[in-house]
């Protein structure tokens, strides 16, 4: 991996309860923001994108079966799209691979007039944003 400046995000790791929806919801999205497999074992995957990489895996020391993004800890991955076609083009496509837009009233101003984006839950209560100029 090729050197980063300090402050870059190294990786973010979700402990899921189904590892097999994980790689189903988080794999085609990733994969779809330029992401690229990076690794692979029995309880778990990850990939990435530059110096970051986005890790799921299904831990056997979890503790709970369900992630609640309204309760302290992760609330959501914030990830920047180039544009508002390519957005539009996950948004439609997130079904098929687990996701469901969250806030679909406001959508694609959930997050305030002067915004574009999408809000996005998968089967096991993640959030992933997507944003635009």
């Amino acid at each position: 991996m090729s050197e980063a400046p300090t402050g870059t995000l190294h990786h973010v790791e979700l402990w899921v309860p189904d590892l097999g929806r994980a790689v189903t919801s988080w794999g085609w999205l990733l994969g779809a923001l330029g992401y690229e497999g990076f690794q692979d074992w029995p309880g778990g995957r990850s990939w990435r994108l530059g110096a970051t990489y986005v890790v799921v895996e299904q831990s056997p020391a979890l503790s709970a079966e369900t992630h609640d993004r309204l309760r302290p800890g992760l609330n959501h991955l914030a990830f920047h799209v180039a544009t508002r076609a390519e957005l539009d083009a996950l948004v439609d496509e997130s079904p098929k691979h687990g996701w469901a837009l969250l806030f679909p009233d406001r959508h694609p101003h959930a997050g305030g007039p002067d915004t574009y984006g999408a809000y996005l839950e998968d089967a096991d209560g993640f959030e992933a944003e997507l944003t635009c100029p």
